[in-house]
């Protein structure tokens, strides 16, 4: 069971109202939880956030993985998340270098778009002016 850090929503329409929560991560939002670890009120100003710290770090230290939104809140306590709630990077091996994306080659443009910049091209060169697109439908509705 992979176990979540993350916010619940509460409260009423449009007056949001979070609990802290470590849940699986294979439930609802707003579903069966394991824990309530504190809540967060956006409303207020300045926003009320309250964390019982011990019991979150116990989760942490359990493998809970934080949500973003979590994350931000809890360093903003000034919890330190460590390793095991930052996203990491791949390493790359020393000595290979990524390999450049191959570039898609343009598609080449439809017999009829073609016909029709040649016509337009051959009109313009003659002198004639040549109406913009939809031009003629404007002045048949008018």
């Amino acid at each position: 069971m992979a176990v979540v850090i993350r916010l619940m929503r509460a409260g009423a329409k449009k007056r949001p109202f979070y609990r802290l929560v470590a849940a699986d991560s294979r439930r609802q939002r707003d579903g069966r939880f394991l824990e309530i670890l504190g809540h967060y009120n956006p409303i207020t100003q300045p926003f009320e956030l309250v964390v019982q710290k011990d019991k979150v770090q116990v989760w942490l230290d359990k493998g809970a993985q934080p949500s973003e939104q979590v994350a931000s809140l809890l360093r903003a306590t000034g919890m330190t998340l460590g390793k095991a709630s930052k996203p990491t990077k791949k390493a790359v091996p020393a000595g290979s270098a990524a390999k450049p994306r191959k570039r898609l080659k343009p598609r080449p443009a439809s017999a009829r778009k073609t016909k029709v910049k040649a016509a337009k091209a051959s009109a313009k060169k003659a002198g004639k002016v040549v109406p913009k697109k939809g031009a003629k439908r404007k002045a048949a509705a008018k």
